[in-house]
């Protein structure tokens, strides 16, 4: 037996040589890659004009592009760099009023590159050599450019993976490249407001979204695009023909609208007249409605404290690290109403790129002013903070207002705590580390909004378990934050979580301490998984509920890991239980009492 296990010992410590050499490998190869992500970037940053100042963040080690898988979390990746799994996934370069000759050769270095957009910057001259990038690409958007001349027309060939391509709003002329027609998997094409000429190309039948419009087209449209509804994406272009237009072709394939020189008698001259006199009576009553309805619309806008403008459909971003859409694409995305709130209604939508946003529907934002929307919109937008869900763009009319965020699938702490009455889901049972991590994080969030936002009285406004979302870590993302001094006056009173306390009932008092009590209630239903009252609960059902909770002091049955943390779990149901009353320490102070808190009794 002695000899066996000696015979075999050399044979282990072979493969034991062999397991570490490969991890060796594997790490040499994974910096390997993280170096070459950084200096292909830094190549193309010197390929850009005026990116010195909006990239600068774009620098050199230690600091890497992507954060390395099990880093913290906190670590922003490069701007405009979308990270996925430690890799360069994107870039999303936009409105930073870029220009030169990119460098297309130095981005094949970003071998899991798979979306790139450079909308609405100062790049000019011929479009670059993007074919080179291969078929790898699925999203390519250069819109909003000064790009000109004609497109080559093997400008795609080789582009296997290209699903999206928005090359509208330059200067392109020449016809639309065929090479197009032989990606099989597109299915968005934007082309419009340019200068194209000839036919469409038959493009394959994945195509879903199409835009042609304001060109100089013409011909017959490619049974392909029959089935496109929206006849406006071939508006512009008055010599195309066939469905889905009501022109129909003759049979050179051209518009069978012909020209016909009519002879000038005296009887087609008295017709000429009198059809004259009926369009400028036509005109001039036109001319009336429009100016009774701007007239109209002035009103309108003047009660709101500002005038209407007028409506370029247009989402304000904040947020440069996300998919390329636009308002259009938000209306024609496959749609899920997630509920209906106090403020409005809630949308999940399914962009074409398989990204999912959330669209937050507000109407009860009527009185505050453009100028006011727009500056506070500007103050959400530079919030930033591990557990704030972040406000991607939003969308200004006067009767309502959109906000863009991202989808987080775990849903909401209320979800997680009480099951989803609409489907019947049974509640997750979070543990007891968990739910510690989840209030710690929380805590943390409100003491960085208080100290962001010194002037506001009452930085969040509506904290409650269902504005609580959970991200992939169970880590809290607070969101429908700070929006207390958009919403009309007696909405917020009426409506607003923090507008329950008994400070606000009883006295009327608008502080702080609303919020800090909006915390306590959130504690005691996170710890014993029960829901403090109906949605119109105020003052002193609450207060009961409270001194029930304390009184009883039972946890949550589901709460799963309590072995030896039943004082940790007390102490933390007295944190909540103090935050409920009128007379609270700083929250500054409550924030370090909870952070101390430990999964296990010491």
């Amino acid at each position: 037996m002695g000899m066996h296990a000696a015979g075999q010992s050399p044979s282990k410590s072979v493969m034991i040589t062999i397991l570490i050499l490969l991890i060796f490998t594997c790490e040499s190869s994974s910096s390997k890659d993280e170096n070459q992500e950084r200096d292909a970037l830094l190549m193309f940053k010197m390929s850009l004009k005026n990116a010195e100042e909006v990239l600068r963040n774009w620098n050199n080690p230690p600091r890497l592009p992507c954060p390395r898988l099990g880093s913290s979390r906190t670590t922003p990746p490069w701007r405009g760099v979308i990270c996925l799994n430690g890799n360069i996934w994107g870039l999303q370069l936009n409105c930073l009023k870029l220009s030169g000759d990119i460098d297309v050769d130095s981005l094949i270095g970003l071998r899991k590159l798979r979306t790139l957009s450079l909308m609405d910057n100062k790049f000019e001259g011929a479009m670059p050599k993007f074919r080179k990038l291969g078929g790898i690409l699925k999203s390519l958007c250069i819109s909003k450019n000064n790009y000109s001349g004609n497109i080559n027309d093997d400008a795609f060939l080789g582009m296997s993976s290209l699903k999206r391509l928005d090359i509208a709003d330059n200067r392109f002329s020449g016809e639309v490249p065929t090479s197009l027609a032989s990606s099989m998997r597109l299915l968005e094409l934007k082309i419009e407001n340019n200068r194209f000429i000839g036919t469409i190309p038959d493009f394959p039948p994945t195509l879903v979204k199409f835009n042609a419009s304001n060109n100089q087209l013409q011909g017959r449209i490619p049974p392909s695009l029959c089935d496109i509804t929206d006849t406006s994406s071939f508006s512009g272009n008055k010599d195309l023909c066939g469905p889905p237009l009501d022109s129909k072709c003759d049979e050179s394939g051209s518009s069978s609208a012909p020209n016909q020189i009519v002879p000038k008698t005296n009887e087609n001259m008295s017709i000429l007249h009198v059809i004259s006199v009926i369009i400028s009576c036509l005109l001039a009553i036109a001319t009336l409605i429009m100016v009774y309805l701007q007239l109209d619309m002035k009103k309108d806008g003047e009660k709101d404290g500002v005038i209407t403008p007028r409506g370029d459909g247009k989402l304000t971003f904040f947020r440069d690290d996300y998919g390329c859409f636009d308002l259009q694409d938000l209306l024609r995305a496959s749609a899920e109403v997630l509920g209906s709130g106090n403020f409005g209604s809630c949308y999940k939508a399914s962009l074409i790129e398989g990204h999912c946003v959330v669209v937050k529907r507000y109407i009860h934002m009527t009185n505050c002013g453009k100028d006011d929307f727009h500056h506070h919109m500007r103050i959400l937008g530079n919030l930033s903070h591990p557990n704030l869900l972040p406000l991607i763009a939003y969308y200004y009319r006067p009767q309502e207002k959109l906000l863009v965020f991202n989808f987080i699938h775990n849903g909401s702490l209320a979800k997680q705590l009480h099951g989803d009455r609409t489907c019947e889901k049974q509640a997750g049972g979070l543990n007891w580390s968990t739910r510690l991590a989840i209030i710690k994080g929380v805590a943390k969030c409100m003491v960085y909004l208080y100290k962001k936002l010194p002037n506001l009285l009452v930085a969040h406004g509506n904290l409650k378990s269902s504005n609580i979302l959970l991200d992939k870590w169970m880590q809290p993302l607070l969101m429908d934050y700070t929006l207390l001094p958009v919403v009309d006056v007696e909405q917020a009173h009426n409506l607003m979580v923090a507008f329950k306390a008994p400070a606000y009932s009883k006295q009327g008092h608008i502080d702080k301490n609303l919020d800090v009590w909006s915390l306590g209630i959130l504690i005691l239903e996170t710890m014993t998984g029960k829901l403090p009252g109906q949605p119109r609960t105020h003052g002193s059902e609450l207060e009961r509920w409270v001194d029930t909770i304390g009184r009883e002091k039972v946890f949550d049955k589901k709460m799963g890991g309590t072995e030896n943390a039943q004082g940790q779990m007390t102490k933390l149901l007295e944190i909540g239980i103090k935050c409920c009353k009128v007379d609270i320490e700083e929250l500054t102070m409550i924030a370090n009492n909870i952070e101390q808190l430990d999964e296990k009794d010491i």
